[in-house]
């Protein structure tokens, strides 16, 4: 289901969250989570193919011109320490190698691809090796290595 405007907002982000998981799961990821809660936060999307972990941020945007997402300092502190309880659960994925992106999704009016940014200082691997083309500016991508 495409996210309209008659939607609620809830009802906008879950679609949101299906069109960037059906992305996923088209290039080989598999979902392991989906909105799972604890008491530092959500984490929207959590998925794995081979031994990389990827948490998935989505952020639904009605206009472009929004621009990058905004995922504040305290927001990476929660997701950090949510993604601590999450592994504290999951023993099986300790040896997995994390990525966390932020997937920003066009809603309507607004049209267009879904856009990939790096949340940094908490991943080390880039956009590239999840099939999708690297979206952020030169200046960006240099900083990762």
């Amino acid at each position: 289901m495409q996210p309209s405007l008659s939607m609620t907002p809830q009802e906008r982000g879950a679609a949101a969250e299906t069109q960037v998981l059906r992305m996923l799961i088209g290039r080989g990821w598999q979902l392991l989570d989906r909105n799972w809660r604890c008491r530092w936060g959500e984490l929207d999307l959590l998925l794995i193919k081979g031994p990389c972990l990827l948490l998935v941020e989505v952020k639904g945007r009605c206009s472009p011109a929004r621009g990058r997402p905004m995922v504040r300092l305290a927001q990476r502190r929660r997701l950090g320490r949510a993604i601590d309880c999450w592994r504290s659960l999951h023993p099986d994925q300790a040896d997995c190698q994390l990525q966390v992106a932020v997937a920003l999704v066009p809603l309507p009016p607004s049209r267009g691809r879904v856009r990939w940014f790096l949340l940094e200082r908490l991943c080390w691997c880039t956009v590239k090796s999840w099939g999708f083309k690297d979206t952020r500016p030169a200046s960006a991508s240099a900083s990762i290595g």
